[in-house]
Formats: structure tokens, sequence, C-alpha cells
């Protein structure tokens, strides 16, 4: 199954791939309605860098979430895939492109859902909803970050 987000931004590529390079910028990109925590960042530029993540995925259970850095070429693209989690595959590739007036965000994520059938039958209304939620989010944070504004929808 994909997933797909792009979004533009008023800034350069280099200062959008800038906000992703940060130490913490995977605690910048949790919304306040998840209930995940970050165990372990990872240093994108490091490919084979782990970052660690504990999130709920249905009520109380809690699932620890193990992603591994395997392609760093700024400021166009770097990808994380999973390693342990709550899906039987998952590829998340960020893709930076110029654009007349600043940069376009794109990130494409190739999953395939737990449970088989069942699983892919319900994605598109557990998986996909989250996801686009999650990451409209994600995209807003990153805008105001590269575009110099100080809150965050």
């Amino acid at each position: 199954m994909r997933f797909v987000r792009e979004s533009f931004i008023a800034a350069t590529p280099e200062r959008v791939f800038e906000f992703h390079e940060q130490p913490n910028v995977l605690t910048l990109l949790l919304p306040p309605w998840e209930t995940a925590r970050v165990i372990q960042p990872a240093k994108i530029s490091e490919v084979g860098s782990q970052a660690i993540v504990e999130t709920r995925v249905f009520g109380p259970i809690t699932v620890r979430w193990v992603a591994e850095h395997t392609l760093y070429d700024p400021p166009r693209v770097f990808e994380d895939i999973q390693l342990k989690g709550p899906f039987r595959s998952w590829r998340h590739r960020h893709v930076v492109e110029p654009h007349a007036d600043g940069a376009l965000l794109r990130d494409e994520i190739d999953y395939e859902p737990p449970l088989g059938f069942l699983g892919r039958a319900f994605a598109p209304l557990l998986v996909e909803r989250r996801l686009r939620k999650l990451f409209h989010y994600r995209h807003e944070v990153t805008r105001r970050w590269c575009e110099g504004q100080k809150e965050v929808v």
C-alpha cells in the first residue's frame, strides 16, 4: 500500500533538509494528540543509524518502533525503513524538490499493514486516516519552521 503527502514550502530545499537534520526533529514532529515518545533519535546523515519510538497502536497496546536510515542524499532525499514495529513492512522516503518559489516536501510511504487481508481491508479507514492527520501536522510544523514562523497549528 502507498501513502503520499506533498506540500509547498516557501524556503530553499537546503533549509527544508536542515530542518530534518536537527537532533530533536522526531520530538518536534510528534503531534500533541499522539501517545508516542522518542526513546532514541536517529541522525539522518548516518546511514544505519536507528530511531526508536514507543507508541500506542490501539488503546493501551504499546509498540516499540525501530526505524533504520538507509539513504541520505542532501538536500534531495533521505529514507528510513521499519526494522521492528506495528507494520509487516514500512519504507518512508522523504523527498525535497526545488520549486520556483521554494521547495516541495513529499513523504512517500510504502507499507504493508499487519493482519493480512483484514489489515489491508481496514487500512483506508484506520491507517490512512491516521497518516493523513499525522502528516498534515508534520508538514505544517516543517513549513512554519522553514518559513520562520513561531506557532504551530
